[in-house]
């Protein structure tokens, strides 16, 4: 049995100081539900990945990571009409990252309903999507919906990651209307801290609800009870992944099942090891390592 099924865009990044004055970079691969993916495999979770990626080398080097990793990609579709997506870091002192976004039009963006495996989502323990695949387009949009009314049928637990991006989203109603919509349907839910308005009918005492505080750590509200966690004190590298890494650490405790302030420790754990590398996911630990 599947232990996490999750879908979403996988895509290139490249990692630079001020593009207009640097002669160097870094390329990697990211995206929220890869590195979840990847993570919960490092731990010995039996995890599947669906999505599109281009007919490209980016898209050979997307897939290579993840079967290397031991994530299942057999919905995985390679598209001859569209590149895989790119993403473009610039480093700033004192500041987050500035990202640019090229991927309009790319492969993982022409993920349909038609491409979610209704059968092997309810055969899993798990579904997690995220805002960021929502916010994608429309057929992106139906396809996470398809996905959650086929855990919801089949009684699999539903985990969804906010992860608001604002320049995805042609207005912040829509993109409020239809992060709360999802988040209303998930019985575990990851919000950041300047989150919580985009999703206030979901907060209700029912519903495991995980805070992103930044700095100051996470929290978890769970049986009608809030445990908190202090944020990792290591070094700081490069923190673009650190919130994938925490959910995937999270989700890994909540498989095994663990207290909630254990849940939260193991995330921590995750989170620690991304931000002190320069990639969102080749630093995470094995289980072993933990």
């Amino acid at each position: 049995m599947i232990d996490v099924y999750t879908l979403g865009e996988a895509l290139g990044v490249v990692s630079s100081g001020r593009v207009r004055h640097e002669n160097e970079a870094r390329l990697d691969v990211c995206g929220p539900e890869f590195t979840l993916a990847v993570g919960l495999a490092r731990l010995g979770h039996r995890c599947a990945f669906a999505g599109k990626v281009g007919a490209d080398e980016l898209g050979a080097r997307v897939l290579t990571a993840l079967r290397g990793e031991g994530v299942d990609v057999t919905d995985v579709r390679v598209t001859e009409g569209a590149g895989t997506g790119l993403l473009l870091r610039e480093t700033r002192v004192g500041r987050e990252p500035h990202v640019s976004h090229y991927r309009s039009g790319s492969a993982g963006s022409r993920l349909t309903p038609g491409n979610v495996p209704i059968d092997r989502i309810g055969a899993a323990k798990m579904l997690h999507v995220s805002g960021v695949t929502a916010a994608l387009g429309r057929d992106a949009l139906e396809a996470v919906r398809a996905a959650v009314a086929a855990a919801k049928r089949a009684e699999v637990v539903i985990s969804f990651a906010v992860e608001y991006r604002p320049e995805l989203w042609p207005s912040v109603r829509e993109a409020e209307d239809v992060l709360a919509e999802l988040a209303c349907e998930s019985h575990l839910l990851f919000v950041h801290q300047d989150e919580l308005d985009l999703v206030k009918p979901a907060l209700t005492p029912e519903r495991e609800v995980v805070v992103d505080r930044g700095a100051k750590g996470a929290s978890v509200r769970a049986d009608r009870m809030r445990y908190d966690a202090p944020g990792p004190q290591v070094p700081i590298v490069d923190t673009s992944g650190s919130g994938d890494a925490f959910v995937a650490g999270y989700v890994s405790a909540a498989l095994d099942g663990l207290t909630p302030p254990e849940r939260l420790h193991r995330g921590t754990l995750l989170s620690a090891a991304a931000v002190s590398s320069a990639s969102d996911w080749q630093g995470l630990p094995t289980r072993a390592e933990l």
